[in-house]
């Protein structure tokens, strides 16, 4: 009997402080979304991935995270709240990458994917000479941190990795940047030599010298070649002399027309919708979120009757699934306006092509007229994820 009854009692308090530990879980676990929820709201572009356990009579941290202030605000509050715990948290970048935190992309385009691993969903793309910041490794794969913010990975033979003096004198050396959309360099200062690689639109290499029709140029992995003057500027001249304006941002758009669609493309190789608005906005000198539904919370709202009234040739459409009781808006597609006298705005959907929103035109767009969710204008607009280079520049 008196064995029945403490095995009983040990059984209650078995179950009380299982429960009491589960509630606990449950509240930092509350934290932790609160945190997140404030900090580190999207993952594309910042990690707060944290688990908890409870073993031994205390908690076990375990996950990663790229935000030392988010998770210094939740280690702060387990110190206030007496909890102990045994810290196995990942602050990236960490041991993985060692010294080598830094990375210039040494290919024409490279694919920067959701996982580890070249069957991953490509997520996005980076230019020849594309500066990133390495978080983490996993076998041949590096992930990455594109200007953008944008986090995913990318396997080695795409980049060169570097240490922070390195990166630096990369960084402010004079780069060409080439401006025709395909193009190729050369190993000698002629077009019969042989092809050291291709190029494409956008892409930065270290200027050497020029000679004749052709500029010296280097790779971040030391490669040296020549790209003829026609199709590359000096980036500081080329930056310095850009008109920002509305009628230059069409000009560039329809450089791009025929382009085909490429989810997760944001080159002249391909291009999704999203990637086609943010390489229109590089080359007119401003570095713009990469997706589509992170593009839609930047800059100004206009049009908000959604007559497409109001609107500025640049203006970004987006469209979608409209809200409802049960569901928030869902941002799936965007374009650029260009307006004239046919309402005209273009995208890439299929290639990068032309479609009004007047249905008298042959290029009437019924399908995303009715699922259009508003407007947004980036240009004269200060906006802390709009990247202006000019000023980062200080030009």
């Amino acid at each position: 009997m008196k064995f029945l009854k403490f095995f009983a009692f040990s059984l209650l308090i078995f179950f009380i402080s299982c429960k009491k530990n589960t509630n606990s879980i449950a509240e930092l676990q509350g934290l932790h979304s609160k945190i997140k929820m404030e900090l580190a709201p999207d993952k594309r572009v910042e990690l707060f991935d944290i688990n908890f356990e409870f073993t031994n009579n205390q908690f076990i941290l375990e996950g990663e995270t790229t935000s030392k202030k988010a998770f210094t605000m939740l280690l702060d509050s387990l110190e206030n709240k007496k909890i102990k715990y045994t810290n196995n948290v990942r602050i990236l970048p960490d041991s993985a990458v060692g010294n080598l935190q830094y990375a210039i992309a040494r290919n024409s385009v490279i694919n920067i994917r959701s996982q580890p691993k070249h069957s991953a969903e490509l997520g996005t793309q980076g230019l020849l000479g594309m500066p990133l910041k390495v978080l983490d490794k996993k076998g041949d794969f590096y992930r990455v941190q594109t200007p953008d913010n944008y986090i995913s990975w990318v396997d080695k033979g795409g980049i060169t990795r570097m240490d922070k003096e390195n990166y630096d004198k990369w960084t402010q050396r004079k780069k060409i940047i080439f401006t025709k959309n395909f193009g190729y360099v050369y190993s000698d200062k002629s077009t019969d030599s042989q092809i050291v690689s291709d190029i494409t639109l956008g892409g930065l290499l270290k200027y050497i010298a020029q000679d004749g029709n052709f500029y010296e140029v280097e790779y971040p992995d030391k490669r040296k070649g020549y790209i003829k003057k026609e199709e590359g500027l000096l980036f500081s001249s080329w930056l310095q002399n850009l008109e920002i304006n509305r009628e230059n941002i069409e000009i560039t758009s329809k450089k791009m027309m025929g382009t085909p669609y490429l989810w997760g493309g944001t080159s002249s190789k391909g291009m999704d919708c999203s990637g086609f608005t943010k390489m229109v906005y590089l080359m007119n000198g401003f570095i713009i979120p990469r997706d589509a539904s992170q593009q839609i919370n930047a800059g100004k709202t206009v049009d908000k009757d959604l007559k497409f009234e109001g609107l500025e040739k640049g203006d970004l459409l987006f469209f979608g699934t409209k809200a409802t009781k049960d569901k928030k808006q869902r941002v799936t597609h965007v374009g650029i306006w260009l307006g004239n006298q046919k309402m005209e705005f273009i995208h890439s959907s299929g290639n990068i092509h032309l479609s009004s929103m007047d249905e008298t035109q042959l290029t009437y767009d019924a399908f995303n007229k009715q699922r259009y969710l508003g407007s947004k204008r980036y240009l004269n607009v200060d906006d802390k994820m709009i990247i202006d280079l000019k000023k980062k520049m200080k030009l």
